[in-house]
């Protein structure tokens, strides 16, 4: 058995506490993955107090010359995509296919990174007095504290480091108590890309206390989060009183729109794999599918065939189409859902309990479950699961699904199947969501756009594309008059 450690001030340190926490395989709790630090604030403090002596260092390094250090990054993580992979699945349970993905997502982000090195563009614009110069120009902020939840354990840790390192930033990083090997190999490797060893600090353990030290910190200017509402709403109230800058990423109710027009075996592929891929638990998955009434009968049939036909097992197994949730409170979270959905008067199409196959008694395992007939405004249709729970809705036409998709908490990411352009565009217009595919399902964003969603979701604020650049990074004003002669702006000059 291994015992992992922090990355700390250039070194690899145990924690202070002396404690650990053990890492075990969701699909067979029998293979530990090792131990890791239960670390407490005084591991903070040290990894805030060395990252200020990194943003020291990293923010005077040229902005193209830390795209350099991420472009290897990107170089690595293409040479160590199978190892990757495999590690993610072992301790986070979604199969190889997705796991590749997320690594894929990793490089795209580096490489996309690297460029933006010598594109942070500032303006220069003309001024209103004579003989002077007016401009504007990005630069770094500071330490920031980066929080990432499990489902994606290196694509998310990348999306919010890679942008906040290119802009000249220090970072102090938390993973996952539920993955913290890939974030233990994710800094290895920015150290073997040449990342200076101070501007990069790894601190493993419980959110509510490593978590919450890294928010409450006053040398923490900047922080970004990814998960529950609860929490964001406990980020954001501390985050807004200590006047930091936050970013928030938190909780998602998706729908898939199936109007009457739609390519409907196109729509069950898109279904299945945005209710099912990742066992639900990703703030995209399709959560409730909205279906119109001339075609609900036949959908629902063909539906609750094909998820009957998906095989649960290790996701590092071939032919594995679902693998386990991440933990047994999940795997409790979903059967209360179970419970809520029956209490409410839902009929139970498939799935519904634990599956009864004796090789994945050791595993976090639940069956595809789909209700029919869910009411809007149920707690089924309401709440986030985040798991392998998809909820049908029937409806009328057109106006009433858009009604259904907006009347949510959440803003995140939906989906409309339609051969009608005009009905397509209106979804783009009208749902209220920061994310609209057309013809495709509520999962599969692109590290080269924005990500992120309205209402509950979110903070405004965005993660991937150009926009994360912007919030990694100040914008400073710069005049110089070469006149020889005091010029009063607004006054001189009217």
């Amino acid at each position: 058995m291994t015992d992992f450690k922090n990355f700390i001030a250039g070194e690899w340190v145990a924690p202070s506490t002396n404690a650990y926490f053990e890492n075990r395989n969701p699909a067979d709790t029998r293979d530990l993955i090792g131990r890791f630090p239960a670390s407490g604030v005084d591991d903070v403090e040290r990894a805030v107090a060395s990252a200020q002596r990194g943003f020291d260092l990293w923010k005077r390094t040229p902005a193209p010359a830390r795209g350099d250090v991420l472009r290897r990054v990107g170089d690595i993580m293409v040479t160590r995509k199978e190892e990757l992979a495999d590690l993610m699945t072992r301790e986070m349970g979604k199969p190889l296919a997705e796991t590749r993905g997320d690594v894929q997502e990793g490089i795209d982000t580096a490489y996309y990174a690297a460029t933006e090195g010598r594109r942070l563009f500032g303006h220069t614009v003309p001024s209103e007095l004579k003989n002077k110069w007016a401009m504007s120009y990005r630069r770094p902020i500071g330490v920031t504290g980066l929080i990432t939840p499990f489902n994606f354990p290196l694509a998310i840790p990348t999306w919010k480091m890679f942008p906040a390192l290119v802009c000249g930033n220090s970072v102090v990083f938390k993973p996952s108590e539920d993955v913290p090997h890939t974030g233990h190999v994710f800094v290895e490797i920015l150290l073997e890309a040449g990342l200076p060893p101070e501007v990069i600090q790894l601190v493993h353990g419980m959110g509510e206390v490593v978590g919450k030290a890294i928010v409450e910190h006053a040398q923490v200017p900047v922080l970004s989060f990814t998960g529950s509402t609860d929490t964001g709403s406990f980020v954001g109230e501390t985050a807004g009183r200590m006047h930091k800058r936050l970013s928030l990423e938190m909780g998602g109710k998706n729908a898939q729109i199936v109007l009457n027009d739609a390519d409907l075996e196109l729509a069950v592929d898109g279904v299945l794999w945005g209710a099912f891929g990742t066992t639900g638990q990703r703030c995209t998955a399709t959560s409730r599918l909205i279906l119109q009434e001339g075609i609900h009968d036949r959908f629902v049939a063909r539906l609750v065939e094909r998820a009957r036909a998906l095989r649960l097992g290790d996701g590092r197994v071939a032919g594995t189409d679902v693998g386990p949730l991440v933990h047994e409170a999940s795997r409790e979270k979903v059967e209360k859902y179970v419970a809520i959905g029956r209490s409410e008067g839902a009929e139970l199409a498939c799935g519904g309990s634990r599956p009864t196959d004796a090789s994945l008694a050791h595993g976090f395992f639940f069956e595809p479950t789909i209700f029919t007939g869910v009411k809007a405004g149920s707690r089924l249709e309401q709440e986030e699961i985040f798991g392998p729970v998809l909820s049908v809705i029937k409806v009328a036409d057109a106006d009433e699904a858009f009604a259904v998709n907006n009347g949510v908490k959440y803003g995140l990411s939906s989906s409309v199947y339609t051969r009608d352009v005009t009905v397509a565009f209106r979804a783009l217009q009208d749902l209220d969501n920061g994310i609209t595919y057309v013809n495709a399902p509520t999962i599969g964003a692109e590290a080269h756009l924005p990500f992120g969603g309205v209402k509950q979701t979110g903070n405004g604020h965005r993660e991937g594309g150009w926009e994360v650049y912007e919030f990694y990074s100040e914008t400073k004003v710069g005049y110089v008059d070469f006149s020889g002669a005091l010029q009063r702006a607004q006054i001189d000059n009217y």
